[in-house]
């Protein structure tokens, strides 16, 4: 089967480069080789390992081509498991997976018997002169693929979590109560990044001359020790908030009513 990879996802951020604070001129960075004591140009770069402090094996690009996996100019598709076995950790960097035209076919079968089944194949391709373990996964009309961190590459965190600590069933009730509270329906767009929006206004405000007023700083929360009361003052919190935009609404059609009645006396 032949296809295409396009990147799933990509982070975003303003970008800033490095000026000379006198003239606001951009600085170069240069490959200085202390031995020489002089610049060197890229195409005298060599890779190596550091396999003893200071000393260096050599390896050629030649000699990596010689080993390149034998997945190096196909996928193999090595075996199907249950979606729900795989733990989200694994997932690394996701990218569309599109057929070629020869590949439209056994594309779009195996699209619709992973679909149907609820399972995720496990594959093996070559990027950049690396092989990776990766997941199809059924995604809108086509197939995601997901590269997939290796077992030795997650890291253990010994200790991990609060198991000795017992809850009682009073605090778990108030706890599903604040989870009800702020229950909603997932949509992405209503997330996004308050501090890049930030710089984004800081640029445009020097672009045009002006200041940018400070951004208001949350105030520190008091330090609650018990946690059945932290979870009382967040429900609460939380109740207030769903009670405002009902109160302003409220406002808006008392001030309404009352220009209203306004334009009436005005009329006799």
């Amino acid at each position: 089967m032949s296809v295409r990879l396009f990147s799933g996802a990509r982070g975003t951020r303003v970008a800033f480069h490095m000026l000379h604070r006198d003239d606001n001129v951009r600085v170069k960075q240069q490959l200085y080789c202390p031995a020489d004591e002089r610049v060197i140009d890229r195409s005298e770069i060599v890779k190596g390992f550091e396999y003893r402090k200071g000393e260096y094996v050599v390896i050629e690009p030649e000699e990596i081509k010689k080993i390149e996996p034998k997945t190096a100019k196909a996928m193999e598709i090595l075996e199907f498991v249950k979606a729900s076995e795989i733990d989200p950790i694994y997932f690394e960097s996701s990218y569309y997976l599109v057929p070629e035209d020869p590949g439209k076919r056994p594309y779009a079968l195996l699209v619709e018997a992973l679909r149907e089944t609820d399972y995720v194949a496990i594959a093996k391709l070559a990027m950049h002169n690396r092989e990776y373990t990766v997941f199809l996964r059924p995604y809108q009309k086509g197939l995601m693929l997901h590269t997939m961190y290796y077992e030795d590459e997650i890291r253990k965190l010994e200790n991990f979590g609060a198991e000795d600590v017992q809850v009682r069933d009073a605090e778990v009730k108030v706890a599903h109560q604040l989870i009800k509270a702020l229950e909603a329906k997932f949509d992405s767009s209503k997330y996004y990044d308050s501090f890049e929006e930030n710089v984004k206004k800081l640029i445009k405000a020097r672009l045009e001359g002006k200041e940018l007023p400070a951004v208001e700083k949350p105030s520190k929360p008091p330090k609650v020790v018990d946690l059945m009361s932290a979870l009382k003052q967040s429900l609460q919190q939380m109740e207030g908030k769903k009670k405002a935009p009902q109160r302003a609404h409220a406002a808006h059609g008392e001030s309404q009513a009352g220009k209203r009645q306004t334009r009436r006396k005005k009329a006799a």
